[in-house]
């Protein structure tokens, strides 16, 4: 909220306390009032009622951090207007790494805005949302990324039918889907799966459809992905007229739609998580979205953060009959984030805070992924402003080794996971005695064994660490929640030698530290020396 609205409110606030102070005082002599008085409290009275309005509006007024929002008028944004239905969308936390979104054509290219904000900066109107304000029929533009080569699709009055959708039911319990292909899990759309409505369009005979080849080339390339189902749902999408176009469903809020394709995999679900975000944000929604799960997995752990981050979720195939959105938002395919491309391309994006970037631009500098783990912290309930110097209270240091364990991740998994650190449990037993024995300060570690926590349970460990070591693997993903100042120590494989989490410490402006090793085996010794230079580094 800005300084000025801060100063209105006080003043609304003061005059509010003194009207309600004269009130209180006329009330305790009612009694001894004549004629006169009695007129006089009721003049009181009503103005008591005008200001309680003003102060109501003023608050409904303002949202606490959209003050720079885009126009969400009928003419800029007709899909959520009129509202319809209850209000049960959550709305946007408050969190210090949040800057404005807007979409901009002035984002220069291949910058760090560009790569994790704002960079989808040419659209295309396929069905104009003025056109639709008008006649109340179907709206559908794309906006486009030069820099990350994928496009953010949305539209107004879209109706979805599961059945032209050929997938597995999805949601279901791991236990009773083992063996199943991953190919009955991803989606095939028949022409019609999805529709909209055009002003004028004749009989269902007459349909066409929404884009062509030359659209889908330009605004959705194929690029590197093997099957792009974010490109065959909008291939898929014909254009009706209004007596075709009938719903047994219709679902008011706006509502994300995604395909996942390593959902059981924490690093893919996390550039799954931060490309419906960065929907959410670049198509200006008000509140968080609801999610519907166009693909049909079964149920999996990471659905916590899911429904914990979004307002709700649904798989495609467990509505009834066809569903009509009032606003639907195509979010892209986790593999054209940043996130993922930077384990191929040059993206040189120094993390910094919110505060610094506004007070100084830099296309070289980005706050966008502490602003995710923020929001990700803040889904749970956890305190979003806390610090290196909150952590160590008392001269108290959480240590969290991050372990890889056994578990069953999806239908055609065994259960068994490839060992990244061949002696990982002496290791822990040699760091668990030399905390034990540390002298300078109080270290707490913490075994983190990930597979047997719930999300949320992982969430605070992370965000509790001072600093965090483990062997390469999807569960160190979960430093885009951790908070400034920790400190990663990643001890690396020769045979897993990828830079996942050394880049998402760079982006988010974290102190990085590797441990490479000729094999699998890890000298304790070494280890250990590694971490006794950190910690004395914190002050330890």
């Amino acid at each position: 909220m800005s300084d000025k609205k801060h100063k209105a409110l006080a003043k609304q606030r003061n005059l509010f306390c003194c009207q309600t102070k004269v009130i209180e005082t006329q009330f305790l002599n009612f009694s001894d009032m004549n004629k006169k008085h009695a007129t006089l409290f009721k003049i009181l009275l009503a103005l008591f009622a005008l200001n309680s309005i003003t102060l109501y509006l003023y608050f409904s007024s303002s949202h606490h951090h959209h003050d720079n929002r885009r126009d969400t008028t009928a003419e800029g944004f007709p899909a959520i207007i009129p509202h319809r239905g209850p209000h049960l969308s959550k709305p946007w936390p408050i969190i210090p790494s949040y800057l404005p979104w807007s979409l901009t054509s002035n984002v220069p290219s291949k910058s760090c805005e560009a790569y994790f904000g704002n960079g989808f900066t040419k659209s295309a109107d396929v069905l104009p949302a003025k056109a639709s304000v008008r006649s109340g029929s179907s709206w559908f533009r794309c906006h486009y990324s030069g820099t990350l080569r994928s496009s953010i699709c949305e539209g107004g009055k879209i109706r979805m039918d599961p059945g032209k959708i050929k997938m597995s039911r999805g949601g279901e319990k791991l236990e009773d889907v083992i063996g199943r292909t991953e190919d009955e899990e991803m989606p095939e759309f028949e022409d019609g799966a999805f529709e909209v409505e055009a002003e004028g369009r004749g009989s269902r005979s007459k349909t066409k459809k929404l884009v062509g080849e030359e659209f889908l080339n330009e605004f959705l390339p194929v690029g590197n992905v093997m099957k792009h189902t974010m490109r065959e749902l909008v291939r898929s999408i014909v254009v009706v007229g209004e007596t075709d176009f009938t719903c047994q469903e219709w679902v008011e809020e706006p509502t994300l739609l995604i395909t996942r394709f390593e959902y059981a995999n924490l690093f893919h679900t996390v550039t799954d998580w931060y490309s419906a975000y960065v929907s959410s944000r670049v198509t200006g929604l008000p509140n968080r979205p609801h999610l519907v799960f166009v693909d049909g997995h079964c149920e999996t752990q990471l659905e916590e953060t899911w429904k914990a981050l979004f307002s709700s979720l649904r798989y495609a195939k467990n509505f009834s009959g066809p569903v009509c959105f009032r606003h639907a938002v195509l979010s892209p395919l986790g593999y054209e984030t940043a996130l993922f491309k930077g384990l191929s391309e040059d993206i040189d994006c120094q993390g910094a805070s919110a505060h610094d970037l506004w007070q100084s631009p830099d296309d070289k500098k980005t706050a966008r992924l502490s602003e995710f783990g923020e929001m990700i912290r803040d889904a749970f309930g956890f305190p979003v402003n806390r610090h290196h110097s909150d952590k160590a209270v008392s001269g108290h240091y959480n240590i969290l080794f991050v372990r890889r364990e056994d578990y069953l991740a999806h239908p055609r998994h065994r259960g068994k996971v490839e060992s990244r650190l061949s002696n990982e449990q002496e290791v822990f037993d040699s760091l668990q005695k030399w905390a034990s024995d540390h002298q300078e300060c109080k270290v707490n570690l913490v075994n983190g064994l990930f597979a047997h926590m719930s999300m949320k349970e992982q969430v605070r460990a992370i965000q509790d660490a001072s600093v965090i070591i483990g062997a390469h693997g999807a569960g160190l993903t979960h430093i885009v929640s951790a908070t400034p100042n920790t400190v990663i120590l990643e001890i690396i494989s020769s045979f897993f030698r990828r830079p996942h989490f050394q880049l998402i410490a760079h982006w988010k402006g974290l102190e990085y530290h590797a441990i490479n090793l000729d094999g699998s085996y890890a000298n304790p010794g070494v280890v250990i020396d590694r971490l006794n230079k950190i910690m004395r580094s914190l002050g330890c």
